[in-house]
């Protein structure tokens, strides 16, 4: 599906748009947004900031109606493309990009939650309408609702390990390594969704030396190698990351929520003391194996909670 963005516009353009698809208006218009229409081959969404996105067959036909600017953007590419201070290319931020990243894996309790996005230049006003940044900067309130209509936006593909998986699987896998194999699956699962479209980079935020990732990555069966870029804090430098960082989020979030309503207590993120007395519960209620069920077993809270029940 294509897209095609305008900037700027007055309110007296936007009402004219707006008059423009009366007869396909929709009765539902997402936060931020002035007015979605739905017209044959083409989905329009306007912004109070003055943002219009057109989205569909025909995205470029139907913005190109309404497009007076006489400048125009492009993006770089590849092999022509400098080298910045953060090791990423001059113009990064706005390539079509593949971005991936986890949340969970310092928690004792709960899953490990990996996720890539794709997302185009052209989608980026749309993502910066709904808010998407640094998901540190948001409230937990805030990533839920994003996710939700970022999931109706962009291509994505989530991978969430649940404790007990985790608990079979770590015995094999040290933590880069597990990390490793679920980011390249992933990226290798959304590939295949967007094909026969092609990223022009893959950004990964770092969590280990790019020599000690492909390392890993050679012992895995569905290999991506071509593309790859790592830099720490990847949300800052590409909404790809930022908008895999806040999908995931929200998944380890809900799942923090469903246990604690399967549990009858608050199920705390982290690995401190409010984790270790959430464990100890546990472990008086059903001993290790329903403990199994919720923590990364191989985590210091463990004996800290069974020390806890003594």
């Amino acid at each position: 599906m294509s897209s095609y963005s305008l900037k700027n516009q007055s309110k007296t353009q936007l009402n004219t748009i707006k008059e423009h698809y009366q007869a396909f208006l929709q009765p539902k218009v997402p936060a931020h947004a002035l007015f979605v229409a739905k017209a044959p081959g083409v989905t329009v969404t306007a912004y109070h900031s003055g943002t219009v996105l057109f989205q569909g067959n025909n995205a470029e036909t139907e913005g190109n109606r309404w497009d007076n600017s006489s400048t125009s953007s492009s993006t770089p590419s590849n092999s022509t493309a400098k080298k910045t201070s953060s090791n990423l290319p001059t113009g990064f931020s706005q390539w079509n990009v593949v971005g991936s990243d986890e949340v969970g894996n310092g928690s004792y309790l709960g899953p490990v939650v990996v996720c890539a996005s794709y997302v185009t230049k052209e989608q980026m006003p749309l993502l910066k309408e709904l808010g998407v940044k640094d998901s540190k900067m948001l409230k937990d309130s805030e990533i839920i609702k994003i996710a939700a209509d970022l999931k109706h936006v962009i291509q994505y593909q989530e991978l969430v390990v649940t404790p007990q998986k985790y608990n079979e699987i770590q015995p094999n896998y040290n933590v880069n390594r597990m990390k490793v194999a679920l980011h390249n699956q992933a990226i290798y699962l959304l590939l295949k969704k967007i094909a026969p479209e092609q990223p022009q980079g893959i950004l990964i935020d770092q969590f280990t030396p790019e020599g000690n990732y492909r390392k890993y990555l050679s012992m895995e069966k569905n290999q991506v190698k071509d593309d790859l870029y790592f830099t720490t804090k990847g949300e800052q430098y590409h909404l790809a990351v930022a908008a895999a960082s806040i999908i995931c989020r929200a998944s380890f979030l809900n799942e923090l929520k469903k246990a604690s309503q399967e549990l009858g207590f608050n199920v705390p993120s982290g690995a401190g003391k409010p984790s270790d007395l959430a464990a100890a519960k546990i472990l008086k209620r059903g001993g290790i194996e329903l403990l199994s069920k919720y923590a990364k077993l191989h985590f210091a809270n463990t004996d800290k909670a069974k020390k806890l029940l003594k």
